[in-house]
């Protein structure tokens, strides 16, 4: 609770209601009144800790294990190490992949787009095949020389249109970037905003050697842990935090951007990160 009080309020205490900075602990507590309009704050109000059931001790603990297992861990794992039900695991770590989201530029090497499904029967088919139990995730990843693979985004589509291919391209791709995807005509469109955009053959995925070995890395993520998950893309960001601050402490790293986040109950969580 110490530590989620020094976080919150390293820049100083603002009342989230009348906006005065002078407070004062009542009754000794890690607590914070405003002086003016007496408002009382929590260290765990309006974070991701707000209202949470599980002892805070446990879910800190519960944070260690999510974001510093290499392979990840499942809610049942954390069901066994804790010593909590399964469905309040899986609940919270849920909030724990949405303080994984981030926002990367990718472009200071070349970067590859393209698309691939997750989900479903292996039926042996190269290209673009589609069932009910196949999501389709556009990726972008950066590559030197087309082999080392340095950061990536994902994000799940519902079709491959030019449309949604722009999208997900302005929101992690610089437009000055020197961006490769295959033949695909929902990229023709884009090279008028992306003037260095190469489209080329991709036979077998040797002309997307680098894309095609991260979307085989995630999946072989996602079957070695999880075999088989509801609401992918919180996956696709848990996998892509992890992979893109490799070299940073990925524990205290996640509990900031805990403390950051406003809260969010599970009702809400289900109806705008659902996918």
């Amino acid at each position: 609770m110490e530590y989620l009080s020094e976080s919150k309020w390293k820049d100083g205490f603002i009342c989230p209601k009348c906006g005065h900075q002078g407070y004062c602990h009542p009754k000794n507590s890690l607590l914070r009144k405003c002086n003016r309009c007496k408002h009382i704050s929590s260290p765990t109000s309006g974070t991701l800790f707000h209202k949470c059931k599980i002892p805070l001790q446990k879910a800190f603990m519960m944070v260690f294990l999510i974001s510093t297992s290499k392979s990840g861990i499942s809610s049942c794992e954390l069901s066994r190490k804790i010593g909590i039900r399964q469905k309040t695991c899986y609940s919270f770590k849920r909030k724990v992949m949405l303080s994984m989201q981030e926002s990367v530029i990718l472009g200071e090497y070349t970067v590859q787009v393209d698309e691939f499904y997750v989900g479903g029967p292996g039926k042996k088919k190269r290209g673009r095949s589609h069932t009910k139990n196949k999501k389709l995730v556009i990726m972008a990843v950066e590559s030197y020389r087309n082999k080392k693979v340095l950061r990536g985004s994902a994000q799940i589509i519902e079709r491959a249109t030019s449309k949604n291919i722009r999208s997900f391209m302005r929101k992690n791709v610089s437009k000055q970037a020197e961006v490769k995807s295959d033949k695909w005509r929902g990229y023709i469109p884009l090279k008028e905003e992306y003037s260095k955009l190469e489209q080329k053959e991709n036979k077998a995925g040797r002309g997307l050697f680098a894309f095609h070995r991260q979307a085989m890395m995630f999946k072989a993520w996602l079957r070695g842990i999880h075999h088989s998950v509801k609401h992918l893309q919180g996956y696709l960001d848990e996998f892509f935090f992890r992979f893109n601050n490799r070299a940073r402490n990925l524990f205290f790293q996640t509990v900031n951007r805990m403390i950051e986040k406003p809260p969010v109950f599970l009702k809400l969580l289900n109806l705008n990160y659902g996918r």
